[in-house]
């Protein structure tokens, strides 16, 4: 069975950080892209941040850009976004998504995690 298991999201400051993990079984990582989104209530789901499967090209919100990072480990089936100087607007949940880079149809979602940030 298919499996995204998101970790690392709760209650944090402004300016503070959080490192979410998402890791991925039964399905073949390395032939996925691998992205995070986020939806707070009342909001439209958002690409946060994206990473290619071959190039590991990158792309990222313009809300988040120099804040935050995501990277994969393929050996480890794992992508990570980590979350720097955060806002409250940053405030939602954050979900990881898997797309298959030949067969788009593919797509897989994790439940999400909570990222509050608060004072």
């Amino acid at each position: 069975q298919v499996q995204l298991v998101e970790s690392g999201g709760g209650l944090v400051q402004p300016g503070g950080s959080l490192r979410l993990s998402c890791v991925a079984s039964g399905f073949t990582f390395s032939m996925y892209a691998m992205s995070w989104y986020r939806q707070a209530p009342g909001k439209e789901r958002e690409l946060v941040a994206g990473i290619e499967s071959v190039s590991g090209s990158t792309n990222y919100a313009d809300s988040v850009k120099g804040r935050f990072t995501i990277s994969r480990d393929d050996a480890k089936n794992t992508v990570i976004l980590q979350m720097n100087s955060l806002k409250p607007e940053d405030t939602a949940v954050y979900i990881c998504m898997a797309v298959h880079r030949v067969l788009h149809i593919l797509q897989h979602w994790g439940q999400g995690t909570q990222v509050t940030v608060s004072s």
